[in-house]
């Protein structure tokens, strides 16, 4: 392979930094700024869901487009595009159908910069190094969003909402930018995909793969174990959010850009040390125990918003989420490679549980906005809390051949060929 002037490992912080806006869109700041155009939270909730319902639909096909393209550089770039796209319409349009499709288009950025991300870092590091290196990238995403949140703040208190959708443009510009500096034959093109061969390795196993692509995936019952559990915390956790800064601005105590900036701010401070130490957190503990730390979480969260005012809870409710969300941010597609690699069907994975993980958040912003609208904001955190009960009885009661199969699983990657990442971490 040839030598390159720099670690490819170094181009892919920068585009996990970039990538926090175009993954998340401008997240809360939303629901304050089509407030302030008199939107009611029923409506908004409403407009986040059909978003929410477009991720659901393309995350899955987009790991696949990921496991069968050699482009994976390319397709974070056009994903960076359309946030860009959708910051342009949202800026120039506040009507109903406008919003709408500027949604879509995030949806769609969000849901292919996941798998793609993935991709990446297995096609770089190989599986051993996935879970050290995508720390790496997810404490720098989380600081991506840090950097978005405090600038986002200050635009929106001292030059207008509009602006926080311009930064949303600069930093889909910067992933572009980012992802085009990573060097091409960086990333090994069957090991992205998860099959255990070298590049120079021609044999032709498409057809097997394909063949196998979703059957892969219902034959691995941790796998469904695991995506139904997150389908339902994310059902009571995605909407926490949204809502709790629209509890505080309904409040009037504060400016409604700082606020939101601050709860942002607290949750990806968490969220990065979470990161940082989720790989050896893993390699320590496991898999199901790390899992079953972030589902804890939402009970406990949507308790401490219920209970506190707005004005002082924002510290414990935005830390119990930077927990959850830092740990499930590594361990979760750390996971997803240590079940399917091998199979060549990874990224297809990532997309299937991350898809299912997305419709449960969906139906999580309507849920929890007609909730608020018509019985107040204490008892809509209340009800999004109670999901929690389900994604822990999903997990618990699975809980001993969940761990078995880990288990069974390690002892099978420990025959296959992975790539030699070593001078990577030096």
């Amino acid at each position: 392979m040839t030598k390159h002037t720099i670690k490819p490992t170094y181009p892919l912080f920068v585009v996990s930094f970039f990538a926090a806006d175009v993954q998340a869109g401008v997240g809360p700041f939303l629901g304050i700024y089509l407030q302030a155009h008199g939107w009611t939270p029923d409506r908004i909730g409403t407009v986040l869901t059909i978003g929410g319902i477009i991720g659901m639909l393309v995350t899955t096909p987009a790991g696949a487009l990921v496991d069968a393209t050699s482009r994976r550089r390319a397709v974070v770039a056009v994903a960076s595009a359309l946030s860009i796209v959708a910051a342009i319409i949202i800026w120039t349009w506040q009507g109903f159908w406008p919003v709408t499709l500027s949604q879509i288009a995030t949806a769609v950025a969000g849901a292919t910069m996941g798998p793609a991300l993935a991709g990446l870092t297995l096609g770089i590091v190989g599986r051993e190094n996935f879970d050290r290196q995508f720390g790496r990238n997810q404490v720098a995403n989380h600081a991506g969003n840090i950097a978005a949140a405090m600038l986002s703040g200050w635009l929106g208190a001292w030059l207008g909402m509009p602006y926080i959708f311009a930064l949303s443009a600069a930093f889909g510009a910067g992933c572009i930018l980012a992802a085009l500096w990573i060097p091409p034959r960086s990333v090994h093109r069957h090991f992205a995909r998860g099959i255990a061969k070298e590049d120079s390795d021609d044999t032709d196993d498409s057809n097997d793969v394909r063949a196998d692509a979703m059957r892969v995936l219902l034959r691995n019952h941790s796998l469904l174990v695991l995506a139904a559990a997150l389908a339902a915390f994310n059902l009571g956790n995605s909407a926490m959010l949204p809502l709790y800064s629209l509890a505080v601005a309904s409040t009037h105590t504060a400016d409604p850009s700082h606020v939101t900036a601050a709860n942002i701010v607290i949750s990806q401070i968490v969220m990065l040390i979470a990161a940082a130490c989720a790989s050896r957190a893993i390699r320590r503990w496991g898999f199901w125990r790390i899992i079953l730390v972030t589902l804890a979480t939402l009970p406990l969260r949507a308790m401490t918003a219920a209970w506190i005012a707005p004005s002082w809870g924002i510290v414990p409710v935005q830390m119990l989420d930077g927990v959850g969300a830092g740990l499930q941010s590594v361990a979760v597609p750390a996971l997803v490679v240590h079940l399917l690699h091998g199979s060549g069907r990874v990224n297809l994975g990532q997309g299937a549980v991350q898809g299912v993980e997305a419709a449960g958040a969906c139906m999580s912003p309507i849920l929890g906005g007609w909730i608020a609208h018509h019985y107040g904001y204490p008892a809509a955190f209340l009800a999004l809390g109670s999901l929690s009960v389900v994604s822990l009885a999903i997990w618990i009661g699975y809980g001993q051949r969940v761990r078995g199969s880990f288990d069974t699983r390690r002892d099978e990657l420990g025959k296959l060929a992975d790539v030699d990442s070593s001078t990577l971490f030096r």
